[in-house]
């Protein structure tokens, strides 16, 4: 059993104050700078514990791909210690040329670990003349992956292993919402890509970025990696990230394998779901981005009537309403189309939980989208109405809104959106930002 001398020590050795670089150029300057040194006295307190979560020993390091799978593991598990130069039976073996052992550790952190991490390597002498390597590592912008292979690992124990979907899918959560369009879709392959519609996207920039004679025999895989960043490799295959998936995924292998990017459209009956109004129709629509935003624009057509401007008065102003009759509402067209491709490009791809959502009533239409309420501030939230964008899915979004991906949208952002619709309806629109959802209402006329 672990003593209670040996537990503090450990805990006073991973809360060492070391300040960490956060810019490329203090980062440079950090790799050229030798390392505060460890006192003996405290790394064999550590050593004495055996492995755990935490500590790993090996006797030298001869394999660097295994050692940064070890490293990637403690980096996503928490942070720890790998001791060079000491055995599993606990006994110092020493190294023959540690100072080599710190540089290639270096290098490992440096180049074969995504996104690079900063090493805090110290180097032990003891009287004998045995010296050993200790790396302190710690995981303060996970989820990392192996640079060569883009594989996450976690520690268990002693043990690292291959993390599983659902602790991959926890630290994705951890990171900033931005960083998940990224990640490789676990599952996924070249072939869940719908060829047509990337080419077809590739195309509209002939002469320009794209030549079609340099691309040879409509290579997918090299073209979704090195030619967008919308795919990474995987155990040598090329898996699309998240957002090329959702971009150019066949409908089928989006709604199989990213079952949560669905989309929820229901017509109720009356103006507010709360007062207990009766559902006309619910519809899941799924596919890729493209799919999906075209089919719930058919979706509130079936219901609403869009409108560029508003008219002097409305056809079926003079009908009269009874109990069979149900309200139709008129919309600026443009705040409609652009609501809908704010929620499908802008959403919250890590949230588990929740699941985009359109809700029409008799006189206004309700959009619930994924928004982790923590990462969005009250400023944000009057920020947006300005025209000050927080995207958090760059690379999804630029994508969406260029014209060469196949969709006619307006210009203008949010600010056009909200005068429009106030214009058209006179009633400006309602946001609102609640338990991890982003909400916009538009009323109509």
């Amino acid at each position: 059993m672990r003593t209670v001398q040996t537990q503090m020590a450990r805990r006073r050795f991973r809360s060492n104050q070391r300040h960490e670089p956060s810019t490329e150029r203090s980062v440079l300057e950090y790799f050229s700078t030798p390392a505060p040194q460890t006192s003996r006295t405290e790394i064999m307190r550590l050593v004495r514990g055996g492995e755990d979560t935490y500590l790993e020993l090996k006797v030298k390091l001869s394999n660097s791909e295994k050692i940064a799978q070890g490293i990637v593991a403690l980096a996503n598990t928490g942070g720890g210690v790998i001791v060079f130069g000491v055995d599993d039976q606990m006994r110092v073996e020493g190294l023959s040329d540690p100072e080599s052992v710190q540089e290639e550790l270096v290098r490992i952190c440096r180049h074969e670990i995504a996104p690079m991490l900063v090493p805090y390597v110290d180097g032990i002498s003891f009287d004998n003349g045995r010296r050993i390597v200790a790396l302190e590592v710690r995981g303060t912008r996970r989820p990392y992956r192996t640079r060569a292979d883009g594989r996450y690992f976690v520690r268990m124990g002693a043990e690292k292993r291959e993390a599983m979907l659902e602790e991959l899918t926890a630290l994705m959560d951890e990171a900033r919402p931005f960083q998940y369009e990224c990640a490789p879709v676990i599952g996924a392959s070249v072939k869940d890509v719908d060829e047509a519609h990337l080419w077809s996207y590739l195309r509209e920039f002939e002469g320009d970025a794209f030549t079609e004679a340099s691309f040879g025999d409509y290579p997918t895989a090299e073209v979704l990696e090195r030619e967008l960043a919308l795919a990474t490799t995987q155990g040598g295959e090329t898996v699309p990230t998240i957002a090329g998936l959702l971009l150019f995924g066949r409908d089928e292998s989006v709604h199989k394998l990213l079952p949560r990017a669905s989309l929820t459209a229901v017509r109720f009956s009356g103006d507010s779901s709360s007062s207990g109004a009766p559902e006309i129709e619910r519809a899941q629509l799924t596919g890729n981005l493209h799919t999906v935003y075209e089919a719930t624009l058919r979706f509130i057509r079936r219901y609403c009537d869009l409108w560029e401007a508003r008219p002097r008065s409305f056809a079926h102003e003079e009908q009269k309403t009874d109990e069979t009759f149900v309200a139709r509402a008129n919309y600026q067209r443009d705040a409609v189309c652009e609501a809908v491709a704010n929620a499908l490009s802008h959403r919250d791809l890590a949230l588990r939980d929740h699941t985009t959502r359109i809700h029409i009533y008799d006189h206004s239409i309700e959009i619930i989208n994924p928004r982790r309420a923590a990462d969005f501030a009250s400023t944000w939230g009057k920020a947006i109405r300005y025209g000050v964008p927080q995207r958090l899915n760059p690379q999804l979004h630029a994508v969406f809104i260029n014209h060469a991906y196949g969709i006619k949208l307006p210009h203008g952002g949010l600010p056009m959106l909200m005068r429009q619709s106030r214009l058209f309806s006179s009633r400006r629109p309602e946001i609102h930002v609640f338990n991890d959802e982003f909400r916009l209402r538009i009323y109509g006329s």
